[in-house]
Parts: structure tokens; sequence; C-alpha cells
């Protein structure tokens, strides 16, 4: 196999994401990179945890999760258990992982339901089931990658030819293939991350990788963007997606919709990338995370509010169609209002 993660930044190295070896899964912690510091998962259900603490994030999850599949064929193995033992062992680690996280668990059960056939293939056939798990898993990331690099094609295409292009949170896969094309066009494009609050994800993780890959990077804080744009430093605002519905509404890290307001009303190109689900023919059925307020009142683990003062965290918003002017896929690039023909398109 020809891996697809050549000459992209250490964290998208797919030993970096997760990987699983000797009955155990390890996960580069990004909440705290670019300290380097793994989580050693022993037990499929403490995946599931570090998913859902978000230990890894944005692509990261799904990786974790065939990798945590991979660690129960490993764990029915150990306790030796007759196949229809093993199938209803191998089903609730499906829902387990799966559901780490609810707003994106119709896209992680993707993922989990074809390791979970690939775990009743291996035990029809003799096969072990981790490394029959494994080698789907690290085989469907390989293939992940090599559509990403279309998407990429796409995007960077519709990028001018000098300029600088905001980034939102941390879009993974995305953000190594979207700079190696850049490169690879022969364009000179700088980028610009916000912050992202409350785990700093475009401060430490997206702004990390475009330093690693040789780019001119800066970082601005959360309330930094209308100053940029007002005074002409952005000529493109790009962000992956955790949830496309199919009528065209981008579900991604809150503060996505503020951006995408603030583009319209600069005339700003904002691109989302990534595939409708099918799924959510409807953003009706996108139930939004709430996760722990506490994370709002403090900034890396200090405290920066009174006790008492109350937060709220919602993990993602919701970007309406009108405020996007492309979304962009490994199949090309679609307008809100019709990307439900994604699924039509050869």
């Amino acid at each position: 196999m020809k891996r697809a993660d050549y000459d992209l930044a250490f964290m998208l190295q797919y030993e970096n994401v997760a990987w699983y070896e000797d009955g155990m899964v390890k996960i580069l912690d990004r909440r705290i990179y670019p300290q380097v510091k793994f989580v050693t998962c022993k037990h499929h259900s403490e995946v599931a945890q570090a998913i859902a603490d978000m230990v890894t994030q944005s692509a990261g999850p799904y990786l974790a999760a065939g990798m945590g599949m991979a660690l129960a064929g490993y764990e029915i193995m150990q306790k030796g258990l007759d196949e229809k033992d093993a199938l209803e062992y191998l089903k609730d680690a499906e829902y387990t992982l799966a559901h780490a996280r609810p707003t994106t668990s119709a896209r992680m059960e993707v993922i989990t339901k074809k390791c979970y056939e690939v775990g009743c293939d291996a035990l029809k056939n003799g096969k072990k089931l981790d490394e029959a798990i494994f080698e789907h898993t690290l085989n469907e990331v390989n293939n992940k990658y090599i559509r990403m690099e279309k998407t990429a094609k796409h995007l960077v295409s519709l990028f001018p030819q000098n300029g600088t292009v905001l980034t939102q949170c941390f879009g993974e896969t995305i953000v190594g293939l979207m700079l190696r094309q850049v490169k690879e066009q022969g364009k000179n494009i700088k980028i610009m991350c916000a912050e992202t609050r409350p785990y700093f994800q475009g401060a430490r993780l997206t702004a990390s990788v475009a330093y690693d890959q040789g780019f001119d990077v800066t970082v601005i804080s959360d309330n930094m963007p209308a100053y940029a744009m007002s005074n002409k430093m952005i000529d493109v605002f790009t962000s992956a997606a955790d949830v496309i519905s199919c009528d065209g509404h981008v579900v991604n890290k809150v503060g996505t919709m503020q951006l995408a307001i603030l583009c319209k009303y600069f005339r700003i190109p904002y691109y989302a990338t990534g595939a409708p689900d099918a799924g959510h023919p409807t953003i009706d059925s996108v139930e939004i995370e709430m996760r722990d307020p506490e994370l709002v009142l403090e900034a890396m683990g200090v405290r920066t509010a009174k006790e008492g003062v109350k937060a709220i965290y919602p993990s993602f918003d919701i970007t309406p169609p009108h405020l996007v002017s492309g979304i962009v896929t490994d199949k090309g690039i679609y307008v809100p209002y019709n990307v439900n023909s994604y699924f039509e398109d050869k």
C-alpha cells in the first residue's frame, strides 16, 4: 500500500493520529499538542471515552473508532468467546464507539459497522479478528486521504494566486492536503488561523500543521476576524464540516456561522469541505452536542471567571446555505442548495 500521508505534518501521520498495536490503542493527545503525549487505551471503552473527552478531534475520532474496533477484536480473542458471543461483543463495541459523541454518530456508525462486518468475515474464515479489522481500518484511512486529495485539489483551485486563507478550528486531513496542494499548484498562500476556544485547536493544531509544512501562518483570537476582514487581510475563508445535511446546512465548530456572516458582509467567499451526509436529509435530524460549560470558564486549565459565573458550551453551530459560497467535495464543487445531487453524480 502506498501511503497517502507522505509529506504531511507529524500529527497527520497515521501512527500519530490513532494506532492499534499489541493489544492497545495509542492516541495523540491533541488537547495539549504541540506537547507530544499519547493516551494509551487498553479497552475499547477507553477509546470511546478518549473520543468523548476530545483527546482526538476533527477526523481523528474516525480513525480512533476503527482502531478501537480492532482492540475489541483483541479482547474477544483474549476472552476466548465462541462465535455467537463474539459477534454480540463486537456489536456492543460498534455501538459504544459510534456513539461516543452524538453529533457525529451517523458518520461514526459507517466506520464501526464496516469494521463489524469485517470482524464477522474474519470469524467465519478463521482469521485473527484484531489483525483483520486493523488492516481494514488502515486501508480505509489511506483511501480517505486519497479521496480528500481530490477535495483539496478542487478547494485550492478556488484560491487566488496570491492571498491569505482563514481557517476555523482544525480540519485534520483537508488542512494538510490543502497545504500540500497549494505547493503542487504553485500558489503563494499565507494562512490565518482563528484560535478556536476553548481548546485552541486553531492556534495549537492548525497553526502547527501549517508551520510544519512550511507556510507563513498567523494566529488571531476569536474576536479579531472582523478587524482582519475589514482591513483586507483575508481573501478566502474555508472550514471542514462535522455534518453537511442534504439540504445544504453546514454543522461545524461553534463560531463558524459568525465567520460566514462576516464573509457575507465583506464579500469574502466561504467554502466548506466534505461530502453531504445521507443520514441527515435535513438539518432537523442533527443533534447539537452540549459539552461541559466549565471549559468555557477556563483557558488551558486556568480558571478565568469568578466562581459562581455560568457559561454554555455548544460544540457546533449551524451555518445556513445562503451563507455558504460552495461545498467542496471529492466529486467537485456544489451550490449548497444542490448538494444532494452529490449522490447522483459519478
